[in-house]
């Protein structure tokens, strides 16, 4: 009796399990999909040329810190203590300029980059919408929160092509 049973739960397991099996799914990296649209790269450019002279200002401040910094290695045992305490002086003021500086930079980058993100979003769910009816999916799935999938499933390249295709 109890293989009897048994048999009859494997065999309603099996079935319950069949739709699940017949479910089509694509993976989707939607940041590369956004990243690598044609709108992003003008984004970014932009974004870059905006920049661009807060960019060169941190790199010219870098290279200032490196020097002084060099300075004070090589020489700071024949410098006397006001040059030693002055060039010390310049190091903090021109660090502190240099921080505040990439601080305002990244924040550029983040500000413009959710902008992006926010303005892209309805073109990007109409894409992923278009590949989900093409396919006939039932289930879009993160790629990064899939531990492995076959090449096939990927749907990231359809998807910023689409989206392309509707700006």
């Amino acid at each position: 009796m109890r293989k009897v049973v048994g048999a009859l739960g494997l065999g309603l397991l099996s079935v319950v399990s069949l739709p699940a099996m017949a479910t089509e799914v694509g993976v989707l990296d939607w940041r590369e999909a956004l990243m690598s649209s044609d709108s992003a790269q003008a984004s970014m450019n932009q974004l870059k040329n905006r920049i661009s002279a807060q960019q060169q200002q941190a790199q010219s401040l870098s290279q200032e810190l490196q020097q002084l910094q060099q300075r004070l290695q090589q020489d700071g045992d024949v410098m006397s203590e006001s040059e030693r305490n002055s060039v010390t002086q310049q190091l903090r003021q021109k660090g502190g300029q240099f921080q505040q500086l990439r601080g305002q930079i990244s924040q550029a980058q983040q500000q413009a980059e959710q902008q992006y993100l926010q303005s892209a979003k309805p073109k990007l769910d109409q894409a992923i919408q278009r590949v989900v009816d093409q396919h006939d999916l039932d289930m879009v799935v993160d790629r990064d929160a899939v531990v492995y999938s076959g090449d096939s499933l990927d749907v990231t390249n359809e998807v910023t092509q689409i989206f392309n295709s509707l700006n």
